[in-house]
């Protein structure tokens, strides 16, 4: 089958274990994001301030009746570890908390006062990812010059959902991205794989990240997280997450598709670029006391997370780290178009055969 795709064909995709037909998919991934970034590949910066949170999702190592040693990090140490990063090279500086009830109860300015130092004095865009929050606070964030608004749903089999995120509400988590969005803000969408799901299950949430118009989609594969309710299930075979970042791909050639090292850590870098991802995230300050979330440790204090290593890994595979403007030029550049109506275009170019 040539041409649009469908629900069908990611569905055959992600079944086939063929080899031949895996790396056909993953050449055109690569042949796409060529053709749209040449040699440039994005870098965030990950700054997660906070580790305290409201929830008790599942799946994560964070969850509020987890008894672990958690931090919450002062506005001048989130700067400092934001400036490294910037200094260092990076194109954005990812803000992430947990729900974090204290922040909550002082209406958020200290996330405020980091956004606006960052955009005002260090000139850098920034993405926030603070959990679910009203709207009022969105456009708060927004005045404040965010750029970003991320909040994944991990999953849209709503049943699924709420084995995942245990008394949270569907529509309300996704209604704060739609709002997002309709304020001019990029959002970000994003599934976890290896927790139950079924090949229609990731079918129907990379069709929907395209109908919700998110301007940045990913995926990351499910790590056991220790004292958590699915601590003792498997990690799923990283061919899944592989796949569904060379759909991503395929289905949306301009998206902003991470390659997180939260996962594997940087050795897992250069597999996830292969199949088509345009971006590097969760790169941290060595020795910062600040933590990844998949893995909350890997690779973070001995530097294995730095642009530095990125782009070591990047030049071998004659690629490069890109500029700030040139990140700032991209994302302007969907801004000034429907990201939707640019993505839907590509679909017909494939010259994929399922």
């Amino acid at each position: 089958m040539t041409g649009e795709w469908n629900k069908d064909k990611l569905v055959s995709f992600l079944k086939s274990d063929d080899p031949v037909v895996t790396e056909k998919l993953f050449s055109e991934a690569r042949r796409i994001r060529k053709e749209i970034q040449g040699d440039k590949i994005f870098a965030y910066g990950f700054v997660y301030f906070s580790t305290y949170c409201r929830n008790n999702c599942n799946f994560c190592y964070f969850r509020k009746s987890n008894d672990i040693e958690r931090y919450r990090k002062s506005a001048e140490e989130a700067l400092a570890m934001s400036h490294a990063l910037i200094e260092s090279g990076v194109d954005l500086i990812d803000l992430t908390t947990g729900e974090d009830p204290e922040y909550h109860k002082e209406d958020f300015s200290t996330f405020l006062e980091i956004i606006r130092t960052i955009k005002e004095d260090y000139d850098t865009p920034v993405m926030v990812s603070p959990g679910l929050v009203s709207n009022e606070m969105i456009d708060r964030f927004k005045a404040a010059g965010a750029d970003w608004y991320a909040l994944y749903q991990e999953t849209h089999n709503r049943e699924l959902f709420k084995k995942l995120r245990v008394g949270q509400d569907y529509d309300e988590r996704m209604n704060a991205k739609l709002y997002a969005a309709s304020t001019g803000m990029h959002i970000e969408e994003g599934l976890l794989a290896g927790v139950g799901e079924s090949p229609d299950d990731i079918a129907d949430s990379l069709l929907e990240m395209g109908r919700i118009g998110a301007d940045q989609v990913r995926v990351m594969s499910f790590v056991p997280q220790e004292g958590s309710p699915m601590e003792n299930c498997r990690t799923p075979d990283r061919m899944e997450e592989l796949k569904i970042i060379a759909l991503m791909r395929n289905l949306y050639p301009h998206a902003l598709i991470p390659a997180s090292l939260d996962v594997d850590g940087i050795s897992g870098l250069c597999d996830r670029i292969d199949a088509g991802a345009n971006l590097i995230t969760s790169i941290i300050p060595p020795k910062s006391g600040l933590m990844g979330v998949a893995h909350s440790v890997m690779d973070v204090d001995n530097g294995g997370r730095t642009i530095g290593e990125a782009a070591a890994i990047l030049e071998k595979m004659g690629l490069r780290i890109a500029t700030r403007k040139e990140y700032v030029d991209f994302i302007g550049e969907g801004k000034n178009d429907s990201c939707h109506n640019r993505w839907k275009t590509a679909g017909d170019r494939s010259s994929i055969s399922g």
